[in-house]
């Protein structure tokens, strides 16, 4: 049927020739396959099934990055235009943020904005000074307000995301529930600023209003020029690495993960969110190829899907931070974690040795390497 069918333009750029290349995706929501065509020779380039790649329609939006049976494909633009039709108010996005006084309730807002149906397509804390934070509240200078907002946002790190979903703005505002917290408590109770908003000012949450200031606030804080401009919040000692991998984070658990990494005793100093490539991957897994059976597998998992990367440390200062993670992780493997320690991250969260939720680092001496390779080297 042809509403059946979606379609994209998708690069993918091809290590072996050290080339780009571009090909028409097609996705088939009622036969769950897709295909992909070469523009330039005009042939099928490949044809399988939906299960192969563990895809969904909520997965397709202009620069989303999809993993096809070992290919990182980046969609770059509608296919025709009954796609662009049909799927333009399905993927709105919108600007949302975190306000220092409720960056630790992280987990809780990750869990209801997955409720929500909402994704999360980008993701970093980061710093805002006063000048970063006047330009971002530009519209409110002048007002009486504004003086007591930038030295709120300014006190710690905010957590700064990009959703996608149908009618995403009004979506997450209402999620985040009116300004005043003691409205929303009396008229949205289970809104986020019911939950964790004190006043007016110290009310948790933005949300973007409108799809012009989305499109600005958005990219503010992820510039399509790919540089961050606002520094992360890394320790950078007595710390260790954690990454949630993409399975748990499209099985939509990434914040009771998070919820269960603080109750375990640590505390994320810094997240951001990443769409790895395969050749990072492979660099970052090195100490693994040849050691473990399950290297390759290993591999593709990590680069088929968003990452959440969190610089950890713990809530008493502990000393061995990362030999206390990994002790809180468990065994590799989740079967064996649920019968030996069954109270462990993966225990909890796994599946399989390969899709045991979470990573954490396994030599102590590497931890600060892991950190640095994604919060210093990948971040730039």
């Amino acid at each position: 049927m042809a509403d059946d069918r979606y379609a994209f333009m998708v690069e993918w750029y091809e290590e072996m020739a050290a080339r780009t290349r571009t090909f028409q995706f097609f996705y088939f929501s009622s036969s769950k396959s897709i295909e992909m065509y070469d523009i330039k020779t005009r042939k099928m380039f490949l044809k399988t099934n939906l299960t192969a790649c563990n895809i969904c329609l909520q997965d397709l939006y202009i620069g989303a990055s999809i993993n096809v049976l070992g290919r990182q494909l980046k969609i770059v633009d509608f296919g025709d235009d009954f796609t662009k039709r049909k799927l333009v108010c399905k993927l709105e996005k919108t600007l949302g943020f975190i306000k220092p006084d409720v960056c630790d309730k992280l987990g809780d807002v990750v869990d209801a904005i997955a409720e929500r149906g909402l994704l999360i397509s980008k993701l970093r804390l980061c710093i805002m000074d006063q000048n970063s934070a006047s330009n971002f509240y530009a519209e409110h200078r002048g007002k009486s307000f504004m003086r007591d907002l930038l030295v709120y946002v300014t006190q710690g790190p905010v957590i700064a995301f990009e959703l996608v979903g149908e009618n995403a703005i009004s979506r997450w505002r209402e999620l985040i529930g009116p300004t005043d917290p003691s409205k929303a408590r009396a008229e949205a109770s289970t809104s986020l600023r019911a939950r964790f908003g004190t006043d007016v000012t110290h009310n948790g949450f933005h949300g973007s209003d409108s799809p012009a200031s989305a499109a600005r606030e958005v990219e503010f804080f992820f510039p399509s020029s790919g540089r961050n401009p606002l520094p992360n919040c890394v320790c950078g000692s007595n710390s260790t690495c954690a990454i949630i991998k993409p399975h748990a984070m499209k099985a939509g658990i990434a914040g009771k993960i998070i919820n269960a990494i603080n109750d375990a005793g640590f505390k994320v100093n810094t997240i951001e969110q990443f769409d790895l490539e395969k050749a990072n991957v492979e660099e970052f897994y090195e100490v693994y190829k040849g050691v473990l059976h399950e290297y390759p597998a290993m591999v593709n998992e990590l680069c088929s899907g968003p990452v959440l990367v969190m610089e950890v440390s713990a809530q008493d200062g502990k000393a061995n931070v990362a030999e206390a993670f990994r002790e809180a992780c468990g065994p590799m493997d989740p079967e064996i974690a649920r019968h030996l320690r069954p109270r462990t991250l993966r225990a909890l969260f796994g599946l399989t040795k390969v899709q045991n939720a979470i990573h954490c680092t396994d030599l102590v001496e590497d931890a600060p390497l892991e950190v640095e390779y994604f919060f210093k080297i990948l971040d730039r």
